[in-house]
């Protein structure tokens, strides 16, 4: 193919892909001293001018003349805001990578880009499948690849390289038949306030509390799936891992915090929402911090998430039909809590909750419906 000629112009109308040209060095040069480019990407650092322009000007239009490199200016509003490419397609499959201005970022641009590249792979060089690419931790660039349909997310150990490091890799793909939509929610963690707690996300810095939290004896005796002795590098594991649950669709947690000093008083999750033939049902797990115990604040946790938990999802909510709540049946602070936010013990399973010391307790179910819910 020629350079610039034959490189063919895409565009939704909102944006547009087209070929690079010496007026997109600048602006790419800009782009590429972000600290957030910087970190993401495997881009030279420090990025100096001259790389910008042996990329744009060198590599790009040989890439186009050899076929073996696909990239485009993206252009947004009349201006360069960034670089989309396709690379490799041998078998049909290839690879995309992307990279987006901070200035622009937040406003679909790089959707759009994302979905107009996926259709020219499978339209226009007829390859079957797209794989998509990122270090674990680059939520943004994972949402984006969520929202053109990229699913079957596997991590790889060091599966990555930056600058002579290696990094655990995101890997995802999409293939010509598949719709560019999402496959599964993406759960949001709204504020939810009341009763004199506030539940929000966790953050790294209420590790200590739940450190505190998850090594206190009665935890550590309900919850034997945690680990023991529990240490702050559990409790730095179990923050970070949230956002991935949410991403994937799987479980929604909140800290219960204090509203005046932000203090945690304990976490409260939905969970198993993907993981069931049936995707209505939800169930509720807890925990709390020994100095936060006696004071109805689990409670009324649970009664903040049953709002949320049933309320649809084209209005936030998380769309359940049933909720689930399970606890040994010697667990009476537990039961307590199911039981004065309504729900309604269905079953006990014999001796199928098991203890650190290799005894085993019954474990009692109670659910609740949403139609229950509603005409409370």
């Amino acid at each position: 193919m020629r350079f610039p000629e034959d490189v063919p112009v895409l565009t939704d109308d909102a944006v547009t892909l087209r070929a690079h040209t010496a007026d997109d060095v600048e602006p790419a040069y800009r782009m590429c001293q972000d600290p957030v480019m910087q970190e993401w990407t495997t881009i030279p650092v420090p990025y100096l001018h001259e790389h910008a322009v042996h990329y744009l000007t060198e590599l790009i239009p040989a890439g186009w003349r050899e076929n073996t490199l696909w990239a485009w200016a993206i252009e947004y509003d009349g201006k360069y805001v960034g670089t989309i490419d396709l690379r490799d397609g041998e078998g049909g499959v290839g690879e995309v990578g992307f990279a987006v201005s901070p200035e622009v970022r937040g406003r679909g641009v790089m959707t759009r880009a994302l979905k107009l590249a996926v259709r020219y792979a499978f339209d226009t060089l007829g390859w079957e499948r797209v794989i998509w690419r990122a270090f674990v931790g680059n939520y943004a660039s994972r949402r984006v690849a969520w929202k053109v349909g990229f699913h079957g997310l596997v991590t790889i150990p060091g599966g990555g390289r930056s600058r002579g490091v290696r990094k655990d890799e995101w890997v995802a793909s999409v293939g010509k038949d598949d719709e560019l939509e999402p496959k599964r929610p993406w759960w949001t963690i709204p504020v939810l306030e009341g009763g004199g707690i506030r539940l929000r996300e966790l953050r790294t810095s209420d590790a200590q509390r739940v450190m505190e939290a998850c090594a206190d004896e009665r935890t550590q005796r309900w919850l034997t799936g945690m680990p023991s002795p529990y240490g702050l590098d559990d409790a730095r594991g179990f923050i970070d891992s949230r956002p991935d649950a949410a991403a994937g669709g799987e479980a929604v947690a909140w800290a219960i915090a204090d509203p005046a000093t932000d203090e945690l008083l304990g976490n409260i999750s939905v969970f198993g929402l993907q993981q069931r033939m049936d995707k209505t049902i939800g169930e509720i797990g807890y925990w709390m911090h020994p100095e936060a115990r006696g004071r109805k604040v689990m409670s009324t946790a649970v009664e903040l998430v049953l709002a949320h938990a049933f309320r649809p999802i084209e209005d936030g909510g998380l769309g359940r039909r049933r909720l689930v709540l399970k606890c040994a049946d010697v667990n009476t602070a537990s039961a307590h809590v199911a039981e004065i936010n309504g729900f309604t013990r269905v079953g006990s399973e014999r001796l199928a909750d098991p203890r650190r010391d290799g005894s085993y307790d019954n474990l009692l179910t109670y659910d609740l419906l949403a139609e229950e819910y509603s005409v409370r």
